[in-house]
């Protein structure tokens, strides 16, 4: 059972949510990725995400996606998908679950209703670029 699982702490993976917009579109284009801060990969990643919460004036909760990596090398980032902006006034929930040397770990990042805009932007490590970002 989950309960019976020995978790490891979760520490130096982030989750970053960047503005990408290569000039060829009309509105700014947005993605969210994961970013690998350790020193040694990381194997059978799984992603799911969702969101929800309310939405002008109703419950909503969106279809869960589910996104596969191989393998993160250390330091490095990978897209895991691109949100629609008008997702932010949600909360969008990225469930991680993977393996470092020979265990298992899980955490629940949440970038909460709102919090995705320009006065929390930071600079994403290892990206090069700004943006929000969740550890």
């Amino acid at each position: 059972m989950i309960k019976d699982i020995d978790f490891g702490k979760v520490e130096d993976l982030a989750f970053a949510v960047v503005p990408e917009n290569d000039g060829t579109l009309p509105e700014e284009e947005w993605s969210v990725f994961l970013v690998n801060m350790k020193n040694e990969p990381i194997e059978g990643v799984i992603v799911a995400s969702t969101g929800y919460g309310d939405l002008d004036g109703k419950k909503v909760k969106t279809s869960t996606f589910r996104q596969f990596f191989d393998k993160v090398a250390s330091n490095e980032f990978v897209k895991v998908e691109l949100i629609e902006k008008r997702l932010f006034a949600l909360n969008n929930e990225f469930w991680i679950s993977f393996w470092q040397n020979g265990k298992m770990f899980d955490k629940k990042y949440v970038f909460v209703t709102e919090s995705i805009n320009l006065e929390n932007f930071t600079q994403i490590p290892l990206m090069n670029k700004r943006g929000v970002m969740i550890k």
